[in-house]
């Protein structure tokens, strides 16, 4: 059975603890800039929207880059960034339509959902990210997030 990120902005705090465990255990240390999991806050609202890769099915990023060097981990679906073949381009942050691939040291990094244990969903007390069975969301409310995380992400990210 297939799992997935999902993401209830509603239930998010803004307590950042997400960015702050990504970024520890992909770089080690506490840095949130180098967080695969972005929390956006729009201040007019106090409404904040964790942004993290969705793993399209239809991935433009892979589309996008001329290396191979985003490719789909059979065991967990994610599209991960194979480093050794990253000229760090851009193409895939550009065709990214949700703002959730960014560029580091001479490479992309994105959400590549930690082998199958998020660790982000692991310090989220609130709820706000639960790693579950594709079935738990319909696709309905799939579509109704991409679009809410796209508006968002291109309002706070411009």
């Amino acid at each position: 059975m297939s799992k997935r990120l999902i993401v209830d902005p509603d239930q998010c705090t803004s307590c950042r603890l997400c960015e702050l465990a990504c970024s520890q255990l992909a770089v080690g240390a506490y840095q949130p800039s180098r967080s695969h999991i972005q929390v956006l806050i729009h201040a007019d609202d106090a409404f904040f929207f964790p942004l993290v890769c969705i793993q399209c099915e239809d991935a433009a990023c892979m589309d996008a880059c001329p290396t191979e060097a985003l490719v789909r981990d059979p065991d967990t679906n994610a599209v991960v960034v194979v480093e050794e073949n990253c000229t760090e381009c851009g193409l895939c942050v550009t065709a990214c339509p949700y703002g959730a691939i960014r560029c580091f040291d001479g490479r992309a990094f994105k959400c590549e959902l930690c082998g199958g244990d998020p660790e982000c969903v692991k310090y989220c007390s609130p709820g706000a990210l639960r790693y579950e069975s594709e079935d738990s969301w319909s696709p309905e409310q799939r579509k109704a997030y991409a679009a809410q995380m796209q508006d968002l992400a291109e309002e706070v990210l411009s």
